[in-house]
């Protein structure tokens, strides 16, 4: 199974030098969207929401210190199926020209974020973790609305 490291990786070798926030954002869809549509998770590392929205704490540290990334070392895409890389190309499509705030306040107003961080004060310090249920439960309701309408 790939890791949060061969998404991000494969995310910058089709766009190109990112924000590291943008780059959770995209990972943390194309995780979300892996549920729905592929029904199992593209990795297995955890993502938390923190004050700025998900992340994946194990890429957290591969850029830490960092603004802006173009590789994530020992991330590797090839870790990739085809139908992993189809999932996050169409997340890329979707999501991947919003800026990295939108992207940010987008995840804001959704529920798996929402309810993950619980009683954590605004703009806190936050690790608890948004499970794979949550996310599916709450894009497989936007998917079912978005084809009824």
């Amino acid at each position: 199974m790939a890791t949060c490291l061969d998404v991000a990786q494969y995310i910058l070798e089709r766009r190109g030098p990112t924000t590291t926030i943008k780059l959770q954002k995209l990972v943390y869809y194309s995780q979300a969207w892996s549920l729905v549509w592929d029904e199992q998770p593209i990795f297995e590392d955890e993502i938390q929401a923190w004050a700025n929205g998900p992340v994946a704490p194990r890429l957290f540290q591969a850029h830490k210190g960092e603004f802006r990334v173009g590789q994530i070392p020992n991330g590797d895409s090839t870790n990739l199926t085809k139908a992993e890389k189809e999932t996050v190309d169409i997340v890329l499509r979707d999501y991947g020209e919003n800026p990295a705030q939108w992207l940010v306040e987008l995840t804001h107003l959704e529920t798996p974020w929402k309810e993950a961080r619980g009683t954590c004060p605004a703009g806190e310090s936050c690790n608890n973790v948004i499970t794979h249920a949550s996310m599916a439960d709450y894009y497989s309701a936007l998917l079912a609305n978005a084809e009824t309408n």
